[in-house]
């Protein structure tokens, strides 16, 4: 899923192309996308486009005096510019919307049809969308640890929950609790307030590495390969290679279609964490170190 610094991106992308252009028409294709019917699609064309900012995870594309288009990209969902229209017929698309300088068009990977689209009128309807997690760029230390002490969770619960961090998901949460050496199932409410501000310095030093690396990496035309796995990650989707840190291999916990990667030396004193598929199969033969991992891999 786009999380703040691919979305960031985005917006920074739209911008520079639809601000001050004209929305002309929109082309729905799939019945799944659009979520709300007042005010209707339709309303949104020939309105000159204001504004493109981010929400969380969503982009809101503002269009005339107060309406507002707001894309949920989900897991699979892309975006895409062309001056010429797209294949209308392409299985992958979900809907089109024509400017007066380009066509914007949405994608979706997969049979799961989980990207939305709504229309939204004003402010009030813009912020009924906001999950209304902290935007942590924008914020102090203190803010920070107070929302993060706020509740009692896992740390990779507490940074990928939108009610209370905006914008951060699973695969920029792994690298900020790597590069914090902090366990994913640390439990909020009892770090110590140097643990806290070592969260927060990582928090803030990962989104906005990752944001330049990724505007330097389009170098001004539009993003097109937005994705979770990404050359220089540290941890996320490099199970079973080396940490860039201690050089030991790379550890996973899989959960439903997600999975949590992290370096056991690194982040949790090299205590393996139990992955529900492989502990249930082992029960009390789970190692507990990674010495125990690599014994029982050599049987």
């Amino acid at each position: 899923m786009p999380e703040l610094p691919d979305v960031t991106v985005y917006v920074e992308a739209l911008s520079a192309r639809v601000v001050g252009h004209q929305l002309l028409r929109s082309l729905v294709r799939s019945p799944f996308l659009l979520r709300s019917a007042d005010p209707p699609l339709r309303a949104t064309e020939s309105q000159s486009i204001r504004e493109v900012r981010r929400l969380g995870k969503q982009i809101a594309i503002a269009a005339g005096d107060d309406l507002w288009l707001v894309l949920h990209l989900k897991i699979a969902g892309r975006l895409h510019w062309n001056f010429s229209a797209p294949k209308i017929g392409g299985r992958k698309l979900l809907a089109a919307f024509e400017f007066d300088n380009g066509w914007l068009w949405l994608t979706e990977a997969g049979t799961q049809r989980r990207a939305s689209l709504h229309v939204v009128r004003g402010d009030a309807g813009l912020q009924s969308l906001n999950a209304g997690g902290l935007e942590v760029l924008e914020a102090g230390l203190s803010s920070f640890g107070s929302v993060l002490r706020a509740a009692n969770h896992t740390l990779k619960r507490a940074l990928t929950d939108p009610h209370i961090f905006s914008g951060i998901g699973n695969s920029y949460s792994d690298e900020i609790l790597h590069r914090a050496q902090l366990s994913p199932i640390a439990m909020s409410q009892k770090l110590t307030a140097p643990e806290i501000e070592r969260l927060y310095d990582a928090t803030q030093a990962t989104l906005n590495e990752w944001t330049d690396r990724l505007r330097a990496e389009s170098a001004g035309s539009f993003p097109e390969k937005v994705t979770a796995f990404r050359l220089g990650m540290a941890v996320h989707g490099r199970y079973g290679q080396p940490c860039p840190r201690c050089g030991a291999k790379v550890q996973r916990i899989r959960y439903a279609s997600n999975e949590t990667n992290y370096c056991a030396s690194c982040q949790t004193g090299g205590r393996l964490l139990a992955d529900r598929a492989l502990s249930r199969l082992l029960h009390q033969d789970w190692p507990r170190t990674l010495d125990e991992l690599e014994a029982l891999r050599k049987r």
